[in-house]
């Protein structure tokens, strides 16, 4: 599903596409339904390794991704066989297999996993039960699961969930509490929120805490910080960026703060395949303000190889406020595991 996110989604107010919320509505009951009855009829199972689970509420946007990656690299800094393991949403393969970025691109398994792979070994399988057995035989201590809150398959050692720390205006990560595709929410608030071990808030770089209204919402479970930061500063000159994630206005607006000369930015749908005609219109346009491409390490994965040395990456990473903390509830319910 190659979703074009309706701004609208994160607007508290009703008053925003009012007919389109009150017509979607039911079919966002429906979904919260048959979500509520896949969770409570599955049973989970053990593999014999730790499982955690980074996901989020909504349907995107969160920055789990990221995350997970960063998550990754810091067990692996404390000498855990940490390995990643992913659906594999937008590739063709089904697993289990391992990722290797030299052989595979993300036709094959997905643009997440390609990221994931870059921070430790990174597996995907459709079946996460199969997926995770295969990661446990090849040396696995603990699995890092990609967007899996929602998925029962397998027993969770750390269930978190991240969200979207932007609050702007009337913006709101979850807009007024709708279920898909009534609003952005996989599932009931309090419902998904029951299910959480703990919080992680991501903040853009320019944003210096969040809001303690949100804050408020999560008074119940431990909360952590972290920050998406970009690895470099946009390259000089003029740019014309483009991205195909959940929440592309968010690409443009970090550009912007991080002090790019933004020409132009074209939004495109999330985990969108970038045709060659798209390309040559953003070529077109970049032509015009003598500007170069520019996109996120996720969009670039995804690019047909003829077109990688002509567009620039960003890469952005998650980086914790209180690593040490998240690594303490993290060795506390392993093992009690």
């Amino acid at each position: 599903m190659k979703l074009n996110t309706p701004r609208w989604w994160y607007r508290r107010k009703p008053d925003y596409a009012r007919v389109a919320r009150l017509l979607l509505r039911p079919f966002g009951v429906i979904w919260a339904a048959a979500t509520a009855r896949r969770l409570t009829r599955t049973k989970a199972v053990t593999v014999g390794a730790s499982v955690i689970s980074v996901g989020n509420l909504t349907v995107g946007g969160s920055g789990k991704t990221p995350v997970a990656r960063e998550l990754l690299r810091l067990l692996r800094a404390e000498g855990i066989d940490a390995h990643a393991l992913s659906r594999g949403y937008g590739g063709r393969l089904t697993g289990p297999v391992q990722v290797d970025p030299a052989r595979h691109d993300a036709a094959d398994v997905g643009d997440e996993p390609l990221r994931l792979a870059g921070a430790a070994p990174a597996g995907i399988a459709r079946d996460r039960g199969a997926g995770a057995r295969a990661a446990v035989a090849a040396g696995a201590e603990t699995l890092v699961l990609d967007d899996a809150h929602q998925n029962p398959t397998l027993k969770k050692t750390v269930s978190l969930i991240v969200v979207d720390g932007e609050t702007r205006e009337d913006e709101w990560p979850f807009g007024d509490g709708a279920v898909f595709p009534a609003g952005p929410m996989r599932e009931p608030f309090v419902d998904g929120l029951a299910r959480a071990d703990a919080v992680i808030i991501l903040l853009p770089t320019d944003l210096a805490a969040p809001s303690p209204e949100l804050l408020a919402l999560f008074a119940q479970k431990p909360v952590f910080l972290a920050r998406l930061s970009p690895d470099a500063g946009p390259p000089s000159g003029p740019l014309i960026g483009f991205a195909g994630i959940a929440k592309p206005w968010k690409v443009e607006r970090s550009l912007v703060a991080a002090g790019a000369d933004l020409k132009d930015f074209a939004p495109f749908p999330d985990h969108a395949g970038f045709s060659d005609r798209d390309l040559a219109f953003l070529a077109d346009r970049a032509g015009l303000f003598g500007a170069r491409l520019i996109t996120t390490e996720k969009d670039w994965v995804r690019l047909p190889a003829a077109w990688r040395d002509r567009v620039v990456a960003w890469p952005v990473r998650a980086q914790f406020a209180d690593p040490g903390g998240l690594l303490t509830l993290i060795r506390a319910a392993s093992s009690q595991s």
